[in-house]
């Protein structure tokens, strides 16, 4: 069952792994695997001006989506993104405080550091989802009141984000830091407000190809011939 994915303002947020494989490139040529950039309304790793540009919009509490990471990730780097051909961009989508959480952990870190922060949230969901599904009242009560940087410490305490990420190098000051940008969080919701009313994003994971939004298109098996179509 695909999510939907919901308006989320950060006033409204009151509660209601390995590192990526790297692609081998051909001889004489770039990888542009290696290429990544802030777009400003998510992260993008390829040639910029790749004939095919995808966008996926990803929820970080969705298991749909770390199942399409589990199952996409190798075959597009290697397949598509290295050699130039595609370009894919990482949206958020904030569904709940958690998926905020998260998304401000993944940002930590310089603009390089995104992916491999993205795949290691991924990989690792269905272990924090669960810490997150047995939170006790009283958790959930931090998650959902004092200030928003409080709020994104306690769900990060909580489902052990710093452990989870100390193998990526980042420190439980610096993630602490990320967690307590108030500004960065609000930029977050605010762009993924954006995106989803700009596309008409209904559920995760959600894929744009060349700005027009696949519809009834939720995973690797679907999307790939969509992408062997459009270079043929």
């Amino acid at each position: 069952m695909i999510h939907r994915a919901t308006r989320l303002a950060l006033t409204g947020l009151l509660l209601a792994a390995a590192p990526i494989t790297a692609a081998l490139p051909q001889s004489g040529s770039r990888d542009w695997n290696q290429t990544f950039a802030d777009t400003g309304k998510g992260h993008r790793m390829g040639n910029p001006a790749a004939p095919l540009q995808l966008i996926e919009f990803v929820s970080y509490t969705c298991p749909h989506c770390a199942n399409f990471e589990r199952q996409a990730e190798g075959a597009l780097r290697l397949g598509y993104v290295g050699e130039g051909k595609v370009a894919v961009e990482v949206r958020h989508v904030i569904r709940n405080p958690v998926d905020l959480a998260a998304a401000l952990v993944t940002e930590c870190g310089p603009t390089h550091s995104f992916f491999a922060n993205h795949r290691t949230m991924m990989l690792a969901h269905d272990q924090w989802m669960a810490k997150a599904r047995a939170a006790t009242p009283a958790q959930q009560a931090r998650w959902g009141s004092g200030p928003v940087g409080q709020r994104m410490q306690a769900i990060a305490n909580d489902l052990d984000f710093h452990e989870l990420m100390a193998p990526r190098g980042l420190s439980v000051t610096q993630i602490n830091t990320c967690l307590t940008n108030e500004a960065r969080a609000e930029a977050i919701a605010e762009a993924s407000r954006a995106n989803s009313d700009e596309f008409g994003v209904q559920g995760t994971p959600s894929f744009v190809i060349n700005n027009r939004l696949a519809p009834d298109v939720h995973s690797w098996d679907s999307l790939r011939p969509l992408l062997d179509r459009a270079q043929s």
